[in-house]
């Protein structure tokens, strides 16, 4: 329960205008559960309405996209455009294309990406977009057509300087070069920096793959560190998914010293106690995009259950949810707990619900929210663009150096954060804080009201 008034009149606001949106809703709550802690010493946050503009999105653009089959039936689906903040940078974020996208969840995702960009301190600002089309059983045409027809409303309201896309579910190289094609063809002119998540061949940065799931593991290990002069070394793992975040997080895991047990996809999840052999995964899910449960019939002792949300139940030192979002529930976090986990590393954006996150909490389990624990995807991108504008490219090593850079910065910032409004060691109040408090300066400095 909010305790000031000005954020509870916010709050209110927020619901009562777009009443339908519970993802939103959940993600607004959460930040500003955290500023309760601080709006009283802020009183220019209300007297200049702060907290009130940074909830609301600067522009929300929304438009049909028409596409052809390969039978030659036309198709028509939504699009969507959120740019949400601008203060400290160019509109940053991913779009997704699934048919569970729209408003809310959009919103939802545009709103952490302020804060999840903020902390990276690279000057992007915030934004998500998307379409319901689903990308699942189409063929390389039918995936051109539509993403040639998205980006055709699209890039008049996109720009290196104005507003950067990148991928996220369902928007992969295949995607992100079908759309650079389309708007290089209408505008005429070679902007690298309008998308990342580009190819290497035509202005893509190296680590981009790996960056999401290797930053999320290096600032748990930070966090490890720091917190319990502990590391991966010797631990237990469990993932939840087996897509990009998951897979690239299992390969920096193991790297580090720890054993990753369990991964899954939407349908089940495999169990391997000798250690999920990874290059076995990578040809499943990224050598012809199968299902997980083919790992069960080629690997010697592990085995395959049905239910995604069972993976949980596989004991564990440390939880890396990389699948989706409300993933955990608060009777699934205390599964977690009870089976011995120590620390909890959101890969995905928003996977524990907030009862899970209490739960965790509670227990004194160490937790790593999603705009921290996962910023290492958007802070490549950003890297990205920085090589875009320099017309020049960075060794894989150098970009993986500044990405661990970057990673333990956001530790020690939201860290630091916690400390000094006396909440030492929640990480959560600490991301929120953190993110926000730099925004809104910008916010004020600039008269963004």
């Amino acid at each position: 329960m909010l305790k000031s008034e000005y954020l509870q009149r916010v709050y209110t606001q927020v619901v009562t205008r777009d009443p339908d949106q519970k993802e939103f809703h959940q993600a607004v709550l959460e930040v500003l559960e955290s500023l309760d802690m601080i709006v009283e010493q802020h009183p220019e946050y209300e007297q200049k309405g702060i907290i009130e503009t940074f909830v609301e999105p600067e522009r929300m653009i929304c438009f049909r996209v028409p596409w052809i089959d390969d039978e030659g039936k036309v198709h028509v689906n939504r699009g969507y455009r959120i740019q949400f903040s601008s203060a400290i940078g160019p509109y940053k974020g991913g779009l997704r294309f699934h048919p569970t996208v729209n408003l809310s969840i959009l919103k939802f995702l545009g709103f952490e990406q302020i804060l999840k960009n903020s902390l990276t301190g690279l000057p992007m600002g915030g934004a998500k977009g998307g379409s319901d089309f689903d990308p699942k059983g189409k063929s390389d045409g039918e995936v051109m057509r539509f993403c040639q027809s998205f980006m055709t409303e699209l890039n008049r309201h996109i720009g290196q300087f104005v507003d950067v896309p990148a991928g996220d579910i369902g928007v992969g190289a295949r995607e992100i070069g079908y759309l650079f094609g389309q708007y290089r063809r209408i505008r005429g002119s070679y902007d690298a920096g309008v998308l990342t998540g580009k190819g290497l061949e035509f202005g893509g940065s190296l680590v981009r793959t790996e960056a999401t799931g290797y930053g999320l593991c290096y600032l748990t290990e930070e966090m490890l560190k720091c917190m319990r002069n502990d590391s991966f070394q010797g631990k237990t793992v469990v993932i939840s998914g087996s897509g990009n975040v998951a897979i690239f997080a299992c390969q920096k895991a193991t790297q580090l010293g720890g054993k990753v047990v369990a991964m899954s996809d939407s349908n089940g999840y495999i169990h391997d106690p000798n250690g999920i052999d990874l290059d076995v995964v990578k040809d499943i899910k990224l050598g012809h995009r199968g299902r997980i449960k083919e790992y069960a019939e080629r690997v010697p002792g592990s085995t395959y259950t049905e239910g995604f949300r069972n993976i949980w139940n596989v004991p564990c030192d440390i939880a890396l949810p990389c699948a989706t979002q409300n993933e955990i529930d608060g009777e699934i976090a205390k599964i977690i707990v009870k089976n011995g986990a120590m620390a909890v590393a959101e890969g995905a954006n928003m996977p524990c619900r907030p009862e899970a996150i209490h739960v965790f909490q509670e227990a004194g389990l160490l937790f790593a929210p999603a705009k921290a624990a996962n910023a290492g995807g958007v802070a490549t991108s950003g890297l990205e663009m920085s090589q875009n504008s320099m017309r020049y490219s960075w060794t894989f090593e150098e970009v993986d150096a500044k990405l661990k850079d970057i990673m333990v910065n956001i530790f020690h910032n939201i860290y630091n954060a916690a400390e000094e409004c006396g909440h030492s060691g929640d990480l959560v109040v600490g991301a929120n804080i953190a993110g926000f408090k730099k925004v809104a300066d910008v916010m004020l400095a600039q008269g963004l009201i």
